[in-house]
């Protein structure tokens, strides 16, 4: 695991996921090794026909030479033609948008999972820490604190 979007799951509904592969530079990759990556403010979009994500910060790597890459560039996201189709209908429907939830690497290759989700209103995260407290407190309950 490289970097999680712990605020994903408070803001919004999270609808469905998928697991998208990425295009990535070779310092981008070193970098990420060391764990220089950030989720927090990013999001996928469809531009002609093929996903990217925006706003997803990968670190310089502290030993490349002087051309290294760019932290904030546009990364190009790898899925099968069907389920980009299947996303642009979804994205078309009201209040939909799609926010990176985990980066991790499997079998050597570097994997974001991306969550269909809908933004939550401010009753709704309230309901959310609520919930939270009331199962924080039955759990110590339990302990016998």
């Amino acid at each position: 695991m490289i970097a999680v979007n712990k605020k994903a799951r408070f803001d919004y509904f999270i609808e469905d996921e998928y697991e998208a592969g990425l295009v990535l530079l070779g310092t981008e990759v070193k970098a990420l090794r060391m764990g220089r990556a950030n989720l927090k403010d990013a999001y996928a979009r469809i531009k002609n026909g093929e996903l990217f994500v925006y706003q997803m910060h990968i670190g310089p790597y502290p030993f490349a030479h002087h051309d290294g890459h760019e932290p904030l560039r546009p990364r190009k996201l790898l899925l099968h033609k069907q389920e980009i189709k299947r996303l642009y209908g979804k994205l078309n429907e009201k209040g939909f948008s799609l926010i990176p939830l985990k980066l991790y690497f499997k079998k050597g290759k570097a994997k974001l999972i991306l969550g269909l989700a809908k933004g939550k209103k401010q009753y709704d995260k309230r309901e959310t820490i609520r919930r939270r407290d009331e199962e924080r407190d039955m759990e110590r309950s339990k302990k016998g604190y």
